[in-house]
């Protein structure tokens, strides 16, 4: 009768386990705390172009002075049919060294079921509010895995805007297809993305599941209504006197 009542207690053991695993593998709603990292050495660097040659002597100013890595935050809210992408305030860069890359502009509310998204997108002082379908990454697969903020994720490697070249790991332990700013579009939640060329990195740092007040999951309001294309034509008629630091500036300002 003991080796009996052993083996249901066992049994009962492993059936709750086995429970707990099944739940633990089905997140669908939560927050997500993102850590975004600059290489502003890279960065400031690209300032200086034959139509900039003035910004040389603050490239070496920022090389002497100055960290290699900025590190900015920002938090992701989500349920099973939205997620709402918010940075947190850090401090103001210097002018000089300032590049709409290694700020965060944007505040990003993505529809997943409705496949839309709303961006309020602030830059020199002007507020845009972007109305438009979810940005499309062209991704493949990988097997390559690592761990991030205690998941167990897979690599993808994908294209965006037609050249840009990211590197994601997402999870499918948690079922939404979202992730920091507008990436999106990969079986699971985007834990962590790296742009090489673009010396820029988002990593989630923690991630606490559990429900989310529809109160929070709400689209931004504020800015000037437009879409993709027009807020493009927009941004350079803004900076069309960057000269060959033009197209640099608008990967930061439309990434």
């Amino acid at each position: 009768m003991k080796y009996v009542n052993n083996a249901i207690i066992w049994l009962l053991a492993f059936i709750a386990s086995n429970a707990y695993s099944q739940h633990a593998k089905f997140v669908t709603s939560g927050v997500i705390e993102y850590e975004k990292t600059a290489n502003m050495f890279a960065i400031v660097k690209k300032k200086v172009t034959k139509h900039t040659l003035d910004m040389k002597p603050h490239y070496e100013e920022y090389l002497r002075d100055q960290p290699q890595f900025l590190t900015r935050k920002s938090i992701l809210s989500f349920d099973n049919t939205t997620t709402l992408f918010v940075p947190v305030k850090g401090e103001s860069i210097y002018w000089t060294y300032d590049s709409p890359m290694a700020n965060q502009l944007n505040i990003v509310y993505s529809d997943l079921s409705g496949k839309k998204s709303t961006i309020q997108k602030d830059f020199f002082e002007r507020t845009y509010l972007v109305h438009d379908s979810l940005r499309k990454i062209k991704w493949k697969l990988t097997d390559e895995t690592r761990i991030i903020a205690g998941y167990t994720c897979k690599r993808a490697n994908g294209v965006l805007l037609d050249s840009i070249y990211a590197v994601a790991f997402y999870t499918d332990d948690i079922h939404v297809s979202g992730g920091p700013e507008s990436f999106n579009g990969l079986p699971g939640m985007i834990l962590g993305v790296a742009v090489p060329h673009e010396n820029v990195t988002w990593f989630a740092t923690k991630v606490t599941p559990g429900p989310v007040d529809k109160k929070v999951l709400v689209a931004p309001t504020k800015g000037k209504p437009l879409n993709n294309k027009q807020l493009i034509a927009d941004i350079l008629k803004a900076i069309s006197n960057y000269g060959d630091y033009t197209m640099v500036a608008l990967k930061g300002l439309i990434l």
